[in-house]
């Protein structure tokens, strides 16, 4: 039912609903997967619907492709810039209080924390690059206190190379878009668990250093 909504959704709609789920998927588990996958398939022509941009239809294949891409790449970066400032502006109080709305719980802090962590620099592209992990990448850096100097054109470049990615494997399946995206949820599947494991790893060695610390302390 969600699938057809959205996918039905962005049919009738083309760019303008690629920008806003795009957007919104920056900050909260939107199916960015399937709407850029959707999308690409739309730009080829190979599922009902077409792409208009500004009231004309755009007959070019290749431009429609284009299009899509861009609506996709400028709505998620918008949306990664509203999740940096409720993260940088709110902090931990708003996150506690109302982050349940947002999908974003503690232990989902934590493991952000920790893939900025493992990551570094890297950390904003690599995750807006990547499915699943990408709508929990935004909140958290802003939360860090990554400068938005930075962030913009990182998490712009995740962004962009999600969306053309993801588009082009629609637009290369066709009628077929849908067996990409069950694809990409087992990917997403395995990349949590990795973020699980490192954020473990993590909290296990900050709690032996805490504890090596409170030893030392105590013997002196």
């Amino acid at each position: 039912m969600v699938v057809a909504s959205l996918t039905s959704f962005v049919g009738d709609h083309g760019v303008y609903a690629v920008f806003a789920l795009m957007a919104a998927a920056a900050v909260v588990p939107a199916a960015s997967e399937l709407v850029m996958v959707y999308g690409g398939a739309l730009a080829s022509g190979a599922v009902s619907g077409h792409v208009v941009l500004f009231g004309d239809r755009i007959h070019s294949h290749a431009w429609a492709y284009v299009t899509i891409v861009v609506a996709g790449a400028l709505g998620n970066t918008l949306g990664a810039v509203a999740g940096w400032a409720i993260g940088d502006f709110g902090g931990r109080p708003l996150l506690e209080r109302y982050g349940r709305w947002l999908h974003i719980t503690p232990k989902r802090i934590e493991r952000a924390e920790a893939w900025f962590e493992r990551f570094g620099r890297v950390a904003v592209p690599l995750g807006f690059a990547a499915p699943v992990v990408r709508s929990f990448v935004a909140i958290p850096a802003g939360l860090f206190r990554e400068r938005l100097s930075q962030f913009v054109p990182l998490a712009a470049l995740g962004c962009t190379v999600f969306c053309f990615g993801l588009a082009a494997g629609g637009w290369a399946l066709g009628s077929s878009y849908n067996s990409l995206h069950d694809a990409l949820q087992y990917v997403g599947i395995v990349l949590v668990v990795c973020v699980v494991v490192t954020a473990g790893v993590v909290w296990y060695r900050k709690r032996s250093s805490t504890m090596s610390r409170r030893a030392e302390d105590s013997a002196r």
